[in-house]
């Protein structure tokens, strides 16, 4: 049970460095032509074609749960979990309440730390072409950079 829980903590820390580097060096680098959907800020829709990186996120962490409980893999399972917990965190921080995709949270204010993270994603979105961008992670915002 401790290697699960372990594993599953690790597995939610280590996908902000590996959300980055996808982010900056895969989004923003050859599969940017599916990622410029999420920096165009018209016709946006519920749906994006750049929500196709969230069903692969997705999906890794689907097999790496079920690996895990097929054959007693806690490692995995906590892994697959960790993305799982990282994966809603991004959908809640990211989709509903800096992007504000549900109509309903449209009017909420953000304070405190959810403001400087909505403020470093907003000054990424600035530019719109892949290698200009600053910011590319969640959930760890560099001070020094956002006051650029």
């Amino acid at each position: 049970m401790l290697i699960g829980i372990c594993s599953a903590v690790a597995g939610f820390i280590g996908m902000e460095p590996i959300s980055w580097a996808v982010h900056k060096f895969i989004m923003h680098g050859p599969l940017w032509f599916i990622h410029k959907t999420h920096h165009q800020p018209e016709g946006h829709s519920v749906f994006e074609l750049n929500d196709l990186f969230s069903l692969f996120f997705g999906l890794s962490s689907i097999f790496l749960i079920v690996w895990g409980l097929s054959g007693n893999v806690q490692m995995a399972t906590g892994f697959g979990v960790g993305i799982a917990l990282y994966g809603f965190t991004y959908f809640v921080l990211h989709d509903l309440l800096i992007h504000k995709r549900i109509r309903l949270l449209r009017k909420v204010k953000l304070t405190g730390t959810l403001l400087r993270l909505a403020n470093a994603h907003y000054i990424h979105h600035q530019n719109r072409k892949s290698r200009e961008s600053r910011f590319y992670g969640l959930l760890v915002v560099n001070e020094k950079k956002q006051a650029l």
